[in-house]
C-alpha cells in the first residue's frame, strides 16, 4: 500500500490498524489472538491486535533480544457524541468533542468524513465493524463580516465553534448509513470521529513536499511495517503501533498499557525461554520511539533553537531533551547514529528552543513499561497536528532505510556502559 493511500484511507486508528493488518497478511504474517495459546518458532512472522486500534508485529531471528520500533496510530480529530445531534434553525450538526491537541482552526472549510467503528450485536456476540461515511461534511468558518477581528486572532470554543454540518433538517439521517454498514445487525454503540478527508498532494517546484492528513504519526507506523517486512532478522524484530498517544497513552491499548510487555513475555514463553533468559534479552534490546519532529518554519525561524536547526530534506531527526520528554541520551544517540551512518542514512539532531515547552512522545511511556535503552527519532515536518501536515517526501525513504538497517542488526549489552552491534 502506497504511503499516500495509507495516509488518505487510515482515517482513524481503527482504519490504520486494519490497513496494517492487510499489509502484514499479504506479506506472510500470521495473526495471533490474545485469548489463545501462541506457538511461535524461529523464522516465523506474526502479529497481534488489541481492541482493533493497536497492533504489534514481530519476526523471529536466531538471537534472543528485541529490536523494537514504537509509533502510534491516532491523530487529533473530533469525536462524535453518538446519539446527540445538535439542531440550529434548519441545520443538523454533529455534536463533537476534541480528541487530542489539534491545530483546530485548520479544520474550517475542508472536506471532512465521519469514520471509526460501530459495535453490532450478532446473536450473543458483539463485533467491531469499521465505518467510513460515503458523504463528505464541512465545518463552515464565520464570515469576516461577522468577525471583523478574525485575522487578528480569535479563540475557538469547542462546543459552539467546532460543530460540522451533518445536513439540512429534513434530509437523510446519517444513522441510515450506519445501519446499512451493520448489515441488518443491531447497532449498540459507536466510536465515531470527524476526520480530515483532504486528499494527499505534492507541493514545491519539484514536488518535493508531501502534504496530507495524519502524517504525524502514520509515516512512522507504515515505515516500521515496511522495514520489518523487508529486513532479515538477526534478533526478534518488533513493530509496535499503539493507540491513544494524542491523549496520553493511558489506555488498555496505549503505550502505557502492558500490551508491549505482555507480548514480549509471551514470545519468550512460546520460545521456551526462562524468566532469567527473558530478563537478559531485555538488556540486549533497544527501542526506537518513532514520532515526528518540528522542522524550522520558513516564516518563524526564531522559534527554533539558534544553533540546532532541523531542516527538511536533511535526514532523520534524532530528538533530545534535558527533562526526558524524549528518551534519547548520549549512549542511545550514539547507537542510532552508528547504525544510520553505517547504512548511509542521513540524520540530524533536534533540541527544542530552551524557552519553549516541549511535547512528549510514547517513548518515555513505553520505557516505563519495558525498561530498555531507547532513542526518539522522527521525520522533520511542518504544521504538526494540522488537518493537513507537510513533510519532505524523500525523508520518508530515509526513515524506511534507517529502520530496515536497525531491524537487520542485533545488540549485545551489559545494560550499563557497553553495547556491541552484531552485523
Amino acid at each position: 500500500m502506497k504511503l499516500t493511500q495509507f495516509l488518505e484511507n487510515s482515517y482513524t486508528a481503527y482504519h490504520a490498524c486494519d490497513n496494517v493488518k492487510e499489509i502484514l497478511l499479504e506479506n506472510g504474517f500470521s495473526e495471533l489472538k490474545e485469548n489463545e495459546v501462541w506457538n511461535i518458532s524461529e523464522g516465523g512472522k506474526y502479529f497481534a491486535v488489541r481492541d482493533g486500534s493497536s497492533v504489534i508485529a514481530f519476526t523471529v531471528g536466531k538471537n534472543f533480544g528485541f529490536n523494537i520500533v514504537a509509533s502510534h496510530s491516532d491523530s487529533p480529530c473530533f469525536k462524535v457524541k453518538f446519539g446527540s445531534d445538535l439542531k440550529s434553525d434548519n441545520y443538523k450538526k454533529f455534536n463533537v468533542e476534541r480528541y487530542g491537541g489539534g491545530l483546530f482552526y485548520t479544520w474550517f472549510d475542508r472536506p471532512l468524513k465521519l469514520a471509526g467503528r460501530i459495535i453490532v450485536k450478532d446473536g450473543n456476540t458483539l463485533k467491531n465493524v469499521l465505518f467510513t461515511s460515503s458523504k463528505t461534511f464541512v465545518l463552515p468558518s464565520l464570515a469576516i463580516h461577522f468577525n471583523r477581528n478574525a485575522n487578528d486572532g480569535f479563540k475557538l470554543n469547542a462546543q459552539t465553534d467546532m460543530s460540522p454540518i451533518e445536513s439540512v433538517i429534513g434530509s437523510e439521517d446519517i444513522r441510515s448509513e450506519i445501519n446499512a454498514a451493520a448489515c441488518g445487525k443491531e447497532v449498540i454503540d459507536c466510536d465515531l470521529f470527524i476526520v480530515s478527508a483532504e486528499t494527499p498532494f505534492s507541493a514545491g517546484l519539484q514536488d518535493e513536499l508531501l502534504c496530507a492528513p495524519r502524517i504525524d504519526n502514520l509515516t512512522s507506523a507504515l515505515s516500521s511495517v515496511e522495514a520489518i517486512i523487508s529486513a532479515s532478522p538477526k534478533a526478534i524484530n518488533v513493530a509496535y503501533i499503539a493507540d491513544n498517544e494524542e491523549v496520553g497513552s493511558h489506555t488498555k491499548q496505549g503505550a502505557a498499557s502492558k500490551f508491549l510487555f505482555d507480548t514480549l513475555k509471551r514470545i519468550a514463553l512460546s520460545l521456551k525461554k526462562s524468566e532469567e533468559e527473558f530478563s537478559a534479552a531485555l538488556a540486549n534490546s533497544f527501542i526506537i520511539s518513532a514520532d515526528n519532529a518540528h522542522a524550522v518554519h520558513p516564516n518563524h525561524p526564531e522559534l527554533s533553537d539558534p544553533v540546532q536547526r532541523v531542516k527538511m530534506g536533511e535526514g532523520i531527526v534524532i530528538k533530545h531533551h534535558a527533562n526526558q520528554n524524549y528518551t534519547t541520551d548520549a549512549f542511545s544517540s550514539a547507537v542510532i547514529k552508528t547504525v544510520f551512518k553505517d547504512a548511509g542514512v542521513k540524520y540530524q539532531d533536534f533540541y527544542m528552543r530552551s524557552d519553549l515547552p516541549c511535547g512528549g512522545t510514547l517513548g518515555a511511556i513505553s520505557s516505563a513499561q519495558v525498561s530498555i535503552r531507547s532513542a526518539d527519532i522522527g521525520l522533520a515536518q511542518l504544521a504538526m497536528h494540522s488537518a493537513v501536515e507537510t513533510v519532505f517526501a524523500a525523508d520518508y525513504d530515509e526513515m524506511r532505510k534507517g529502520l530496515t538497517a536497525f531491524y537487520s542488526l542485533s545488540f549485545n549489552s551489559d545494560g550499563y556502559d557497553t553495547l556491541t552491534i552484531d552485523k
